[in-house]
């Protein structure tokens, strides 16, 4: 069989991964998703990264979808305004540890990392030593080892109650979900969870170690929930409602 020999030097041209979306001087950048069994055109925001979605059928086109996109930009500015604002870890932003306001304050010539402080208005500080460029890293670091052993605690003591054994915790960034318990007794966290009260905390650490009981959400699941853990009404209303908003502490401020 033979090749044509303009096939061999024919490259298929790949279609671009983002398009963006003009509107009132305004750019936003919509990432572009084929769909196998979409039908139409459809456009979704994640709340908890500002990502504008377009999800386009397979056969689509992008020139479709930029159209599709554009004649929708009022609608994509509005839903993107109505979320909260993002919150980099830089001097001056106030973020919530454990649930307390806490500026940061950056101090480019102490010794150090990150520590907490009152300063003097008795106002909860968050202190950064270092150069500037290192703030936000340094600032996101100390949060995760806060919640790593702050959820260590919490696990141990939540599984010690139901009489299981866990075999370790873990700390990550998710973004659907803030924990999960896996079959082989590791249980994963958002460490997120140490920006939120301490009941929060202790509700997710109990709702975790209960699948290590029951691997589902029976109405056995959450019996051996509330029997560790009364306050576990009050932090599912909390999450419900000021979760959310956990995830715009340290997002670059780029919505658009």
């Amino acid at each position: 069989m033979s090749i044509p020999l303009r096939a061999l030097f024919f490259r298929r041209t790949s279609a671009p991964v983002a398009i963006t979306v003009v509107f009132e001087r305004e750019i936003y950048q919509v990432r572009l998703r084929r769909h196998p069994r979409a039908r139409r055109y459809t456009l979704r925001i994640h709340s908890t990264t500002r990502e504008v979605v377009l999800s386009m059928p397979p056969r689509g086109s992008v020139k479709q979808a930029t159209e599709f996109a554009q004649k929708h930009g009022a609608w994509i500015a509005a839903r993107l305004q109505r979320l909260p604002r993002a919150a980099p870890f830089g001097h001056g932003t106030v973020l919530p540890l454990r649930g307390v306001d806490h500026r940061i304050e950056h101090r480019h010539s102490a010794r150090g990392t990150v520590w907490t402080e009152i300063g003097e208005a008795g106002e909860p500080l968050l202190c950064v030593a270092g150069a500037a460029p290192h703030v936000p890293r340094r600032v996101r670091d100390y949060l995760k080892r806060e919640a790593k052993a702050e959820l260590e605690t919490a696990s141990k003591r939540a599984a010690a109650a139901l009489g299981v054994t866990l075999k370790r915790v873990s700390i990550r960034d998710q973004s659907s979900r803030w924990g999960s318990c896996s079959t082989t007794g590791v249980l994963s966290y958002s460490w997120r969870l140490i920006l939120a009260p301490p009941f929060v905390l202790d509700y997710l650490a109990a709702h975790e170690a209960a699948h290590l009981v029951e691997m589902n959400h029976s109405r056995a699941f959450w019996r051996q929930v509330e029997r560790i853990c009364p306050d576990m009404d009050r932090a599912k209303a909390w999450l419900d409602v000021h979760g959310t908003g956990l995830h715009r502490f340290g997002m670059p401020d780029k919505a658009r």
